[in-house]
């Protein structure tokens, strides 16, 4: 016995109601949706200088021949220029979060930001050099974006700071399936991993201290639910098209 015209337009309509109730609602979806007038932000926001972060420092100085002895170089060749180009060397820092700089030896510079550094340096060299301007760089300023957002990958930081919205622009931002409510970040502190989850649908997020980002950190984007319960079964429109295809088709040929 053929089903009915009746009822094949009751499984249509089922199905139809499943579909639509996966839609991602505007609360999903929205970033910063509350109204907050008074924010805290933090004028420290460049990162901190840590154990095995590799530096550039350059010293620059009026007569360029002063600032040679505070400036180490290195050779570096390559196949198009076998002469080879002088680059300023890195600064490893160490354990115990100190580097060894010319004439001034050991410094101290874990929990410094580039520009305290900066400043420590150019006081400790006034003795020798004035005027001095002095530029320090971290070279390993890197971040991955993971999950549900449109170019997963690691990124090289230029600047001394990056913002968690920052680091999801670099990433394309979010797709429609992220979860706003529950981004995470994983940071190393003091030689241990630690987590912790961020609501970029509250203004408020903006307070933590993992909205600005570190080295190293990791963000991944988790799916919602609907993308999740979908995974399996349905993953894009086209698969929406097959399936209402196929459906139209058996409606005309039970009817005919």
């Amino acid at each position: 016995m053929k089903p009915s015209l009746n009822n094949c337009f009751v499984r249509l309509g089922i199905l139809m109601l499943i579909l639509l109730s996966s839609c991602v609602s505007r609360q999903e979806i929205v970033y910063f949706q509350n109204d907050q007038d008074n924010v805290n932000f933090d004028l420290n926001k460049n990162l901190k200088i840590q154990p095995n972060d590799q530096l550039t420092i350059r010293v620059s100085t009026p007569e360029p021949e002063a600032a040679l002895p505070f400036n180490l170089t290195k050779s570096v060749t390559s196949p198009e220029n076998m002469g080879g180009n002088v680059e300023l060397e890195t600064y490893m820092v160490a354990a115990d979060g100190t580097i060894e700089f010319p004439v001034l030896g050991t410094v101290e510079v874990a929990g410094l930001n580039t520009f305290e550094l900066s400043r420590k340096i150019k006081d400790a060299i006034s003795i020798y050099v004035k005027d001095a301007i002095v530029n320090v760089r971290v070279q390993n300023f890197r971040i991955s974006v993971l999950g549900e957002v449109q170019n997963p990958g690691t990124f090289v930081i230029q600047d001394d700071f990056i913002s968690l919205t920052q680091a999801l622009g670099l990433a394309g931002d979010m797709t429609i399936f992220g979860r706003r409510d529950n981004v995470m970040v994983i940071r190393e502190v003091d030689g241990q991993k630690t987590k912790t989850y961020l609501d970029l649908t509250d203004f408020e997020s903006v307070n933590s201290p993992f909205f600005n980002l570190r080295q190293n950190d990791v963000v991944y984007v988790e799916p919602i639910a609907t993308k999740r319960q979908s995974a399996g079964v349905i993953n894009n429109a086209s698969g929406y098209l097959a399936i209402l295809s196929f459906l139209i088709s058996t409606v005309i040929l039970v009817t005919n």
